[in-house]
C-alpha cells in the first residue's frame, strides 16, 4: 500500500504554500488512470498549525517531532516559531498546537514575549475560531511550574478559543507525557483523520546500550571519555568554577556541534547522599527494584536512575507529608532524605521508588569551538554547594563533575541544538557579548569560531565575577585573544574589588554611546548567564543605553530593543 507524501516542515516553503502544496499532492496522488479501479478515497489533509516557544531549543525539536507524527496521521503541518505570530495572525488559524518551555521566573521564552503581552492585553482579538492545546515544558524544582504554558492557556481561552485536549504539563522527563498529549491531542483535533494512537518503543538506556547505530542523543547518550577537570579560580577565590573536557573522537559525525550549542551531561547522585537515604529506610542496598533500565540493586538505582533532590508531591502523599495549603515547590523539604527523616513511618523501597522523578541530564552551554578543538568538547561548571536546615548540599552534576566524573572515566553526553543563539551568519557583523561567571562559556566558544574562520567582524565582551585576582576565568587566553586582535574591546566589571559594586551592566551604561554606535553599525548583542537577576539587569541597561545615547523615548528605545529580537540580533542563552 502506498503512503500519501506531503511536504516535510523543513521544505523552504511559508506555511501557506506548504499547506497548499500537501492538499495539492493529496488530489494527484488521488489521480488513477482512465478505466482503472476505483482507488479508495484519499481524505483530505485537515490543517494543523504547530507553534513553539523554545529558549534552549527543546520546544522547537518537540515541534518538529510533532508535526512528523502529525503527517503520518492525515494533517498537513505547519511549524511556527511564535516570534512571528501575531495575534491578528492566529485568529486566522483553526487547529494549533502550541509548545512552549518556561524559564526564569515562570517567564516566557524571549521569542514568545510579544505574542505572550498581546494575549494578556483585553484588546486582542477574538479567536473564537481557533481550536487549541498547549504542551508546557519546565522543572518542578521552580515554585512556578510550566507557568509560561499556563498562561498561554488561559490567554487563550480567554479570548474565545476552544480548548481540544487539557494542557499538558511537563517535568523534565517530559517523552512519555508528551506523547500522551499528542497522540490525544491530535485525535481530538480529527478523530476520522487520527490513527490509533501508538507508543513510542521504550529505549534501554543502561550503560551497556549507550551507543546504538543511529546515533547518540537524550535517550541514547554517548560514554565520552573525561579528560581534563581542573579550576579556574584562583586559591582564596569564594567559588569553585571547573573547566571540563570530553573525548568526542569515536563517536564521529553523529555527535557534532555548533559554537552555541550546549552538552546534555548524565549525572549520578552522591554516593555519600545515597547512603544517607539507605539508612535513613533501613536498607542495605542490595534489595532489588525495578527501574528504566531492568531490575537493579536499590543503590545502583538510586545513584544512576532517580532523582533524589526536590520530594515530588506523590512523595510527600506517600509519606503524609503533603502540605494541601502550599504547592509543593514551596515545601521546606530540599530533598528526598529531609523528607525520608521527616516521615513519621518509613516506606517500602519499591513504593519509594515508584514516587521519584527520573534523574535527569543537565545542560550547560559549550566553552568550545569545534574547529579550534575537534574531536573535543569543553564546559566551563560551577560547582553549587550550601548549607540548609543544617546539613550540606551539592548541586547534583556540578559536583559530580569536579569531584567523581575524572575517576569513573567515561560520562554519558550528548549534544542539545540552539540554533536561536549562534555567531553572526556574517562574519563581518560585529558582536557583542555580555558573560559574567560562568556565562563566558558560549562567548570563549564564539570568539574560537570567529579566530578560527578568520571572521573579520569586530567582537566586544563584557566579564564580570568577584574579584580579579581569583575569579577572571581564562584570562590568559581573552588577553591572548585581545592581543591578537580578535578581541576588539574586553570591558571588566569585579563586584567585590572596591568599595561599591560594580556590575556588567555598569559597564555597558558607561560605555553607552559606543555600544549604540555598535548596534547602529549591525551589531549583534548576546547574554548569557542567570535569567532572574543578570539578565533582567542587562537588559534593563540595554534599554537605557538605546534610549540615551539613541535620544529615543522608553517607548521607541523598548520597540527599538523589540526590533533587534525580531531580527535575531539581540540572543540570550539564560537559565
Amino acid at each position: 500500500m502506498s503512503t500519501l507524501p506531503f511536504i516535510p516542515d523543513t521544505a523552504p516553503f511559508t506555511a501557506e504554500q506548504r499547506a497548499w502544496l500537501n492538499g495539492f499532492l493529496a488530489g494527484l496522488f488521488s489521480r488513477q488512470p482512465a478505466g482503472s479501479t476505483p482507488p479508495a478515497p484519499v481524505p483530505s489533509l485537515v490543517p494543523l498549525t504547530i507553534l513553539y516557544a523554545t529558549q534552549t531549543g527543546t520546544a522547537e525539536a518537540l515541534a518538529k517531532k510533532a508535526a512528523k507524527t502529525a503527517a503520518q496521521r492525515g494533517f498537513s503541518p505547519a511549524i511556527l516559531d511564535v516570534a512571528v505570530v501575531t495575534t491578528d495572525a492566529l485568529a486566522a488559524h483553526s487547529n494549533v498546537l502550541l509548545i512552549t518551555s518556561t524559564y526564569g521566573d515562570g517567564e516566557p521564552p524571549d521569542s514568545a514575549k510579544a505574542l505572550h503581552t498581546a494575549l494578556a492585553s483585553d484588546s486582542a482579538p477574538a479567536l473564537a475560531s481557533l481550536r487549541f492545546s498547549v504542551c508546557a515544558l519546565g522543572d518542578t524544582n521552580y515554585t512556578l511550574f510550566c507557568q509560561a504554558g499556563k498562561d498561554f492557556d488561559a490567554y487563550l481561552e480567554k479570548h474565545g478559543a476552544t480548548r481540544v485536549h487539557p494542557r499538558a504539563d511537563c517535568d523534565t522527563d517530559y517523552d512519555a507525557p508528551f506523547e500522551t498529549w499528542l497522540n490525544a491531542s491530535l485525535t481530538a483535533f480529527a478523530p476520522a483523520a487520527s490513527g490509533p494512537a501508538t507508543s513510542a518503543p521504550s529505549l534501554d538506556t543502561s550503560p551497556s546500550s549507550l551507543v546504538i547505530p543511529s546515533g547518540y542523543s537524550r535517550l541514547a547518550p554517548f560514554p565520552a571519555p573525561v579528560l581534563v577537570v581542573r579550576p579556574l579560580n584562583a586559591p582564596g577565590s569564594a567559588k569553585e568554577v571547573n573547566h571540563v573536557e570530553f573525548d568526542l573522537s569515536a563517536a564521529g559525525p553523529t555527535l557534532a556541534y555548533e559554537a552555541g550549542d550546549a552538552l546534555g551531561v548524565v549525572p549520578q547522585n552522591d554516593p555519600t547522599l545515597v547512603s544517607e537515604i539507605l539508612s535513613a529506610l533501613g536498607a542495605d542496598g542490595e534489595e532489588a527494584v525495578v527501574t528504566p533500565a531492568g531490575e537493579l540493586p536499590l543503590r545502583r538505582a538510586l545513584t544512576e536512575h532517580y532523582d533524589l533532590g526536590k520530594p515530588t508531591p506523590a512523595l510527600l502523599a506517600l509519606l503524609g507529608l503533603a502540605d494541601p495549603s502550599l504547592p509543593a515547590t514551596a515545601s521546606p523539604l530540599h530533598d528526598v532524605l529531609d523528607a525520608l527523616l521527616a516521615a513519621p513511618d518509613r516506606p517500602g523501597v519499591t513504593k519509594l521508588v515508584t514516587n521519584l522523578r527520573k534523574l535527569a541530564p543537565r545542560l550547560y552551554s559549550i566553552s568550545s569551538s569545534p574547529r579550534a578543538h575537534p574531536g573535543r568538547v569543553h564546559l566551563t561548571v560551577g560547582a553549587v554547594r550550601y548549607a540548609a536546615a543544617g546539613r550540606a548540599r551539592n548541586g547534583v552534576c556540578s559536583t559530580f563533575l569536579a569531584e567523581r566524573a575524572l575517576a569513573l572515566g567515561a560520562v554519558g553526553v550528548f549534544v542539545h541544538r540552539n540554533a536561536a543563539f549562534r555567531p553572526p551568519a556574517d562574519p563581518g557583523r560585529p558582536m557583542i557579548m555580555v558573560g559574567p561567571g560562568t556565562g563566558i562559556a558560549p562567548f570563549r566558544a564564539f570568539l574560537q569560531e570567529r579566530a578560527a574562520t578568520a571572521a573579520t567582524g569586530k567582537n566586544w565582551l563584557f566579564f564580570g565575577d568577584q574579584r580579579a585576582a581569583t575569579d577572571f576565568l581564562y584570562a590568559d587566553e581573552l588577553n591572548a585573544l585581545r592581543a591578537a586582535g580578535v578581541l576588539t574591546r574586553l570591558d571588566l566589571a569585579f563586584s567585590r574589588d572596591q568599595a561599591e559594586k560594580i556590575y556588567v551592566q555598569h559597564r555597558m551604561l558607561e560605555n553607552a554611546a559606543e555600544l549604540y554606535a555598535w548596534l547602529e553599525a549591525g551589531a549583534h548583542f548576546y547574554v548569557c548567564g542567570d535569567a532572574s537577576r543578570m539578565a533582567k539587569d542587562v537588559d534593563a541597561a540595554l534599554h537605557e543605553v538605546v534610549a540615551s545615547a539613541g535620544r529615543k523615548s522608553p517607548a521607541e528605545a523598548a520597540a527599538y530593543v523589540q526590533s533587534l529580537r525580531a531580527a535575531q540580533r539581540y540572543q540570550r542563552d539564560v537559565y
